[in-house]
């Protein structure tokens, strides 16, 4: 009898090892993304604001918490407004670049910054927008303190739209926000990624990744999320995007963030859009709606 004790204990210590194990591994992928490449047939441009034939600078600023932030600014019109571009997890700011044209014919000033961890900034781990929404107030106080706009909308894309929808909440500074394909909450977004790709579900592995997230990263995955926070924007009007293809986030993310958001609001339902490919799917509409959007939100 003993022994079958003896095997039942230690078959028992060997699953909790692995669990913690397994769990200790997803949380350092969710703080480590990797090396991110430029795949053309989604970022359309990989090199600078200069293979769009535009002139800019190479900047950079500061955060609250001390990191150094890397940015491109490419000037518009004198005395027009600034718009603050926010790329995806493990991105860079070429992620930014299609929509750049448009944006700039219409004569706004541009900010693409490389969030912490990422491209040219300082290292550091993805917090998946918790404590990148400092780099967004950062971006904010760069092109209203330095380059004088005089107001300022922002456009994220994918985790560096619920980035933005945070940062947006506590901001009021930002008075317009564009957000294409952005998640809800951590832990749903999490949660559906683990049954999708490695087939695994909610418990007992997901709240143990989160514990370890959470300490690991000095990160807070309840307070705040983009669904929690993103009714307290308005009246500052937003624009939501998201594909009804999109299988990295899936669009149910985009129908709860509109639901919860208040007016002015505005959903651009991409059918048969993939992840953060709105601008693929309908570059006329893209090219045309989305500076509309920040013309009529924007102005002075």
């Amino acid at each position: 009898m003993k022994k079958i004790l003896y095997i039942v204990y230690f078959v028992l210590v060997l699953l909790l090892v692995g669990l913690m194990g397994g769990a200790w591994y997803f949380s350092t992928v969710l703080l480590n993304p990797g090396p991110h490449g430029c795949p053309k047939d989604h970022y359309v441009y990989c090199s600078d604001p200069s293979e769009l034939k535009l002139g800019f600078e190479n900047i950079t600023y500061k955060t609250v918490d001390g990191f150094n932030i890397s940015a491109w600014y490419i000037p518009g019109n004198p005395g027009a407004p600034g718009v603050l571009m926010v790329h995806g997890r493990g991105a860079t700011r070429r992620e930014a670049l299609r929509y750049v044209p448009s944006l700039h014919q219409a004569g706004f000033n541009l900010l693409l910054i490389d969030t912490r961890n990422c491209g040219e900034s300082d290292k550091s781990f993805n917090s998946m927008g918790y404590h990148e929404r400092k780099d967004v107030h950062g971006g904010i106080d760069y092109l209203l303190n330095v380059k004088k706009v005089p107001v300022t909308g922002v456009f994220g894309y994918s985790m560096g739209a619920s980035t933005s929808i945070m940062a947006m909440a506590e901001n009021q500074k930002i008075k317009a926000g564009v957000f294409e394909s952005g998640f809800t909450d951590f832990k749903t977004v999490v949660r559906q990624v683990a049954e999708r790709d490695y087939g695994l579900p909610y418990f007992p592995m997901i709240p143990i990744v989160t514990f370890f997230f959470e300490i690991r990263g000095d990160i807070d995955t309840d307070t705040p999320t983009p669904l929690k926070v993103i009714n307290s924007i308005a009246p500052r009007p937003i624009f939501l995007i998201h594909g009804t293809a999109d299988q990295q986030v899936y669009f149910s993310h985009g129908e709860a963030l509109f639901q919860a958001a208040g007016s002015p609001k505005q959903l651009w339902t991409v059918s048969g859009g993939k992840h953060t490919q709105a601008w693929q799917a309908d570059r006329a509409k893209a090219e045309t709606d989305i500076p509309a959007f920040f013309l009529r939100s924007l102005r002075n």
